[in-house]
């Protein structure tokens, strides 16, 4: 699956991954290779990167939306501080 993390400032991560964790408004989910489509507010939390099921980078982020489609998972944040 193709990730890509962008804030209005720059781009904070872009590339094949293994799948995200993601703060949605009502709760923590985790969108994988070959996810449905979809389109998710976040809210206050930590967004992790899983690279691979053994290597991760964890980010805390404010607010945002994700969007998935066509096994790719684009996250627009207001800003975010890798943990």
């Amino acid at each position: 699956m193709t990730l890509e993390i962008l804030t209005p400032e720059k781009k904070i991560f872009s590339g094949e991954v293994y799948g995200v964790q993601l703060p949605g408004i009502t709760g923590l989910f985790e969108v994988l290779d070959k996810h449905a489509p979809l389109v998710s507010a976040l809210g206050k939390g930590n967004l992790k990167i899983l690279k691979s099921k053994n290597d991760f980078e964890n980010y805390a982020i404010q607010s945002g939306f994700v969007e998935v489609l066509n096994n790719k998972a684009t996250v627009l944040i207001e800003g975010a501080v890798a943990v």
